[in-house]
């Protein structure tokens, strides 16, 4: 029998930087592992604080404690509904049937969904009009790991950190004994098939996917589609949709439901990249040299290679995540004999500019969002496009917030336009001017508001007629560089309501992606198409250093790493001619983000952060080209101390990486002498090489100088 564990209620809260709470950029995310071998006397709540694993019976728990604490604060009630889908990485189903246990014994219903994209849980809930929807994934993550997104009734909105503090408060004061004991108090309902209807034609209509229904069959034509689901959610539900739209051949790749999710396939493996050569595959020694998708790219790019350049063909990749709300696009590019990598921004930018085309009235002045992970060129240029650019922190649920703000300015203005807004109660209007000047972080906020703002219209005197509830053209596009991007969809409910929708669809992006192009590019001669496509806006220098397996408890704002970090940025930017200025973003405090001014020259910007999806901290660069040395210097000296200062030698990962180092410490090992420790060596491998660590050589894996520099720094602390 395994140990007992403790049955007492984890009440105190670890000793928190700002605002506690267990979720990171969206929902929860961690490797997980089964209770019975993580039985150690402690409670689901501490294994996930003290050893960092997700159990089966902490998603029971967290899944419990959302739905109750909805229903004790009468946003819902016993017997409502929640949704709930996941990707395929939990082939047994321990934890998505955990997740449905939770939410039955919290007395609602569950609506399950089975395999399907992350897109389509929100989408299905605004449908049916459901209290919230859950997500089991870890999304772009290794597939040992996985967690939560969730989901509110609000528009689809995510968590804000004010919700997700006082969900953390409810989980750890959860007993699981209690739970345990628990009956099934709600039906678990089997809503697949017309939930995957729903995304169909969601995904077919022309107000969504841009896919004018007179050309389905024609605009596409010329396009051989490789689809990379990342063995995800969307295996076999996108390629059926390109078919559909009328591309000439859609080929599917890495579409197995075996659990083995972005395993050498989907948008994480492509990061960074812009161009991927035919040295990239090589066996043995190229970075994508098990990536099916770019394999068969390169292979059908050169098999039919005088086609493309005489313009009768077209080769592109679509590769998603293993959640589908991700999305980056390939192309091969005739005369380098190479794939064009597009990005989120790069996609988003095409999108824009397929609006602002097409509709220059509806879209001129509305807003473009982004995150501080974007090129910051993409400011400049959205400018130029006519759009108003806006900046937020990383993560889609800002974005999501930027526009709820948005929607709300809008109805104030529309009330103010054709109401009488003499008439608006004052405590509507110092509600809106508080959130205005807080900037809120409380998704209910944003619902008891909108919800007054609606009671007001409907009682009114004055006949408020020439308000179109559906135009939200204030906003255009929202994007993420790692490939969430966001814009306008429309979802006719089940009571036959249309509403706007907005969450990031990477089915919805790439559809839109290759319309845009196809409108704007598809007429010109190929190498004029080929440099467009690689260039749609004059991009400045962008790099980001990682630091895997670390103490990430030790880097919040004014710790002692994060002031020692920002002396140094200030010394070293000083010294290179740059005046730097510090900006605290509301959404992520502990974030160090510093603007570097220099005269006459367009805005640089060094960023650290702490990884809200994975155990790692970025130190990320941005400016123009002609700074890269001097954003490069500073960003090696924040390197190094973040190397010798914050990893965690408790970690099993950083164990690994220091075996691999020992192994490289005399001299290159070929890949297949190369002692790789199961479940996790290869990952750390990989990981070593996003950390620059390590690389590829003729003659194996090595260290590189940086490698050498920090194996001597750990030496010493061991």
């Amino acid at each position: 029998m395994p140990p007992k564990r403790s049955s007492k209620l984890f009440l105190k809260e670890p000793q928190a930087t700002s605002r506690f709470c267990l979720q990171g950029t969206d929902g929860i995310r961690r490797e997980v592992k089964l209770a019975s071998s993580e039985a150690t006397g402690l409670t689901p709540q501490e294994v996930f604080l003290k050893l960092g694993f997700i159990t089966e019976e902490f998603m029971e728990i967290y899944a419990y404690a959302h739905v109750k604490q909805l229903i004790l604060e009468e946003k819902g009630k016993i017997g409502d509904n929640i949704v709930i889908g996941w990707d395929p990485r939990d082939t047994k189903g321990d934890f998505t049937s955990a997740v449905v246990s939770g939410v039955c014994k919290a007395g609602a219903n569950a609506l399950v969904l089975g395999v399907v994209p992350t897109p389509l849980v929100p989408m299905y809930m605004l449908y049916k009009n459901a209290l919230a929807g859950f997500m089991v994934t870890a999304s772009h993550n290794p597939k040992d790991q996985n967690g939560i997104k969730t989901f509110c009734s609000f528009r689809g909105l995510k968590l804000l950190p004010e919700n997700d503090v006082a969900l953390t408060r409810a989980v750890l004061k959860v007993n699981p004994a209690i739970i345990s004991k628990l009956s099934l108090k709600g039906k678990r309902i089997n809503s697949r098939r017309e939930a995957l209807k729903l995304f169909y034609q969601f995904s077919l209509d022309p107000e969504n996917t841009w896919v004018p229904s007179e050309q389905s069959n024609h605009i596409f034509k010329d396009i051989t589609l490789v689809v990379d689901a990342a063995n995800g959610s969307l295996s076999e539900i996108a390629a059926a949709t390109f078919r559909q739209v009328g591309f000439r051949k859609v080929i599917e790749v890495n579409a197995k439901l075996n659990g083995d999710v972005n395993l050498e396939s989907g948008v994480a493996d492509l990061e960074g990249e812009t161009l991927i050569t035919s040295k990239m595959v090589q066996k043995d020694t190229g970075l994508f040299a098990k990536h099916s998708a770019v394999n068969k790219l390169l292979q059908l790019g050169q098999k039919n290679r005088a086609a493309i350049i005489e313009g009768k063909l077209k080769i592109c990749g679509a590769v998603f995540d293993a959640d589908g709300d991700r999305f980056y696009r390939l192309d091969y590019d005739a005369y380098k004999n190479a794939l064009i990598v597009l990005n989120g921004d790069a996609t988003a930018l095409f999108q824009a500019k397929y609006l602002m085309t097409t509709e220059p009235k509806r879209y001129k002045g509305s807003r473009y969002v982004n995150s501080v992970e974007s090129d910051l060129k993409i400011a400049e240029a959205v400018k130029k496009l006519g759009f108003r650019p806006v900046l937020t922190s990383v993560g889609d649920k800002w974005i999501l917030l930027k526009i709820a703000l948005l929607i709300v300015e809008k109805q104030f203005r529309d009330i103010q336009k054709f109401g009488d807004s003499k008439m608006l109660p004052s405590g509507l209007l110092k509600k809106w001017k508080h959130i205005q000047n807080k900037g809120t972080l409380d998704t209910w906020e944003f619902e008891d508001l909108e919800s007054e703002l609606d009671r007001f219209r409907q009682t009114t005197k004055k006949n408020i007629t020439n308000i179109n509830e559906n135009d939200f053209s204030s906003f255009a596009i929202g994007n993420e560089e790692t490939g969430h991007n966001i814009t306008q969809g429309f979802l006719v409910r089940e009571d036959g309501k249309k509403t706007p929708v907005f969450f990031g669809n990477g089915l919805k992006s790439a559809i839109n992606t290759f319309t845009a192009t196809q409108f704007l590019l598809g007429s010109k001669p190929t190498r004029t198409y080929f440099y467009d496509l690689a260039h749609p806006f004059s991009s400045g220098f962008k790099k980001t250093f990682y630091i895997y397996y670390i103490k990430k408890e030790l880097f919040y704002k004014n710790s002692k790493i994060w002031r020692r970090l920002k002396k140094i940025i200030y010394q070293e930017a000083r010294s290179k001619g740059f005046n730097p200025r510090f900006t605290c973003f509301i959404e992520e405090p502990d974030m160090l983000y510093i603007s570097l001014i220099s005269e006459n020259d367009a805005p640089a910007a060094i960023f650290i952060r702490n990884s809200g999806t994975e155990n790692k901290i970025g130190i990320n660069l941005r400016g123009p080209k002609i700074k890269t040395t001097k954003l490069k210097f500073i960003g090696q000296k924040c390197l190094e101390i973040l190397l010798s200062s914050i990893k965690d030698f408790e970690n099993h990962l950083y164990k690994l990486e220091q075996d691999i180092c020992k192994q490289l410490i005399r001299g290159p090992v070929l890949n297949a002498n190369l002692k790789l420790r199961k479940p996790h060596g290869r990952r750390v491998l990989s990981e070593m090489v996003k950390q620059g660590l390590i690389g590829l050589t003729k003659k194996g894996y090595a260290l590189n100088p940086l490698g050498k520099w920090y194996q001597s720094t750990q030496d010493k602390n061991i």
